[in-house]
């Protein structure tokens, strides 16, 4: 029985793990967290992920567990309202879509509860070398002791640490400016139903705050977005909120309010936004999937159904080669690359990059595009994929 490691535990990972156990593989899945990571912003089943979810038969309860929203506003620094819409919003698109909003924490449940207890799950730890040779990679971890894997799968997000040992510091890593986003859940103090508010003051025309309430309106996941002071992100989550509160100082309306409970959120998450550039997405018995391979960013709308679709392509060429991992990378990047490469290019679009004057579009006009996913050439590209039947 071929041996697989997967190095992370969010969506990319989970899924593979849902289809090479049915394939017949023995999965295990490493994660740098004592369990499954809390919180997280709202991300979006679309296009081609939606048949992976169908055909994994969770699609039913992902819907269930959908935000259900009923639309947005947009308001000034005093609290006015200046765009309002029951059409679509920011984070999801047009409503009447059949893309599904989820928060990222329900839809990783969702799969590794499908995946079932055959999948093992190893929690705690980290992977800190990979030594490939001819009958398999070796595997040292930071804690356990070193096991032999046929082939390692890294789906350890935006700064996987797959990478960086196979590839090399910052392979592949290219920064979309200097704009970076925070999310954190606190609790429904505005008293939203099922509703999203944006506040955006800053003069480049993105920074500021947004809030939606999730799960039957008890709970708000909180967005702050800004133009932060170094191309570098601290590790340490202290000094990760201290970046957040003094990029949003200026902040009006609720903003102070939300970075009031910015700082006791347990389920915190900070980052700039990214892409990752490959040549390649192998090297070996070494293969990338997802954000860890070939990140969209936050500003793709794309990254979930990428990690999905990439999780389904990759367990099902595995399958078809019989194990043979050589053939199987190669069709794996085959099949997706181009449609990655077209789905990359819509986070690049009105997003002002380090040598550029800040966005002067008018607000309204891109929040517009903004909630309306880029239209008929957007769902083009998300179901461009056309899904095999391994």
């Amino acid at each position: 029985m071929t041996k697989v490691l997967i190095s992370g535990a969010s969506i990319a990972g989970p899924t593979l793990a849902y289809w090479l156990d049915r394939y017949g593989f023995e999965v295990t899945v490493v994660e740098r967290a004592d369990g499954f990571r809390p919180g997280g912003q709202a991300i979006d089943v679309r296009g081609s992920a939606l048949g992976v979810a169908e055909r994994m038969g969770v699609l039913d309860e992902i819907r269930a567990h959908a935000t259900d929203l009923r639309g947005m506003s947009i308001v000034d620094g005093d609290g006015v309202e200046r765009h309002r819409s029951e059409e679509h919003t920011l984070s999801g698109g047009p409503i009447d879509s059949p893309d599904v909003e989820v928060l990222r924490d329900d839809l990783s449940a969702i799969i590794v509860k499908a995946a079932g207890e055959r999948v093992e799950y190893v929690f705690g730890d980290s992977v800190t070398a990979l030594e490939d040779g001819p009958d398999g990679v070796r595997a040292t971890f930071d804690k356990a002791p070193p096991r032999t894997f046929d082939i390692v799968v890294g789906a350890d997000g935006v700064h996987s640490t797959t990478r960086r040992l196979v590839f090399g510091p910052d392979a592949g890593f290219t920064p979309l400016g200097r704009t970076a986003i925070a999310v954190w859940t606190m609790p429904n103090v505005l008293g939203l139903d099922r509703w999203q508010i944006g506040c955006f003051t800053g003069a480049d025309g993105m920074t500021g705050a947004m809030v939606m309430s999730v799960r039957g309106n008890a709970e708000l996941r909180a967005y702050a977005m800004f133009g932060k002071h170094s191309a570098d992100i601290p590790r340490d989550v202290a000094e990760q909120k201290r970046l957040v509160a003094e990029g949003l100082a200026e902040g009006g309306w609720e903003i102070p309010r939300l970075v009031e409970y910015m700082w006791d959120a347990p389920d915190f998450h900070f980052d700039a936004l990214a892409q990752i550039h490959l040549d390649r997405w192998s090297k070996g018995r070494v293969v990338l999937l997802g954000d860890a391979g070939y990140c969209g960013s936050p500003a793709s709308g794309q990254g979930t159904s990428m990690a999905m679709v990439g999780a389904y392509v990759l367990a099902g060429e595995l399958k078809a080669a019989d194990g043979d991992h050589e053939k199987a990378f190669a069709a794996y990047e085959t099949e997706l690359r181009d449609w990655v490469a077209a789905n990359q290019a819509f986070a690049l679009r009105d997003l002002p990059k380090e040598d550029e004057a800040p966005m002067t579009k008018d607000i309204q006009e891109w929040i517009e595009e903004a909630g309306a996913g880029l239209g008929d050439d957007f769902a083009a590209v998300t179901n461009a994929i056309v899904l095999k039947d391994y």
